[in-house]
């Protein structure tokens, strides 16, 4: 089974990593996608997305690293993958997802898997933290005491 995480996030977005890892624990393989249409003033380039997930990724065979245009469940279909993966903090993300999961199933026959990150995680602002560790800053202030982040 194929599971494709796509998104546009910066690979090293809190809880990333735990996702890929929980995901390839009952499927042969993870495809993580950048959309490169989906371009952030700011953050990383599409491109420098895609070679920071090589990198991390680059010693687990069962994880391919691609970039995509165009529509999430036609680059799924594309690929052969049975469900798309979708990382949640709280459960007002979880119903959404679950919402969005069977509009999706219902017009495109492609199933949805949703994971929670890791609770220790749920408080904190992605956006704010990906943000800050973009440019440098010291992050361990938002990070729960004992906590370390997967590479």
């Amino acid at each position: 089974m194929t599971l494709l995480f796509p998104g546009s996030f910066d690979p090293f977005t809190l809880g990333h990593a735990n996702l890929v890892e929980r995901a390839l624990a009952f499927s042969d393989e993870v495809v993580i996608a950048v959309g490169i249409n989906e371009q952030k003033s700011g953050w990383l380039t599409a491109d420098e997305r895609v070679r920071a997930l090589r990198a991390l990724y680059n010693r687990n065979a069962r994880v391919r690293v691609e970039s995509y245009r165009g529509l999430t469940t036609d680059y799924a279909r594309s690929i052969g993958a049975t469900a798309i993966l979708r990382g949640v903090r709280t459960m007002k993300d979880f119903e959404y997802e679950q919402q969005m999961a069977d509009i999706n199933r219902r017009l495109t026959g492609i199933e949805t898997l949703c994971l929670f990150t890791d609770p220790a995680l749920a408080a904190i602002s992605s956006s704010v933290v990906r943000e800050l560790a973009h440019f440098g800053k010291n992050i361990s202030p938002f990070l729960p005491e004992g906590y370390e982040p997967q590479p």
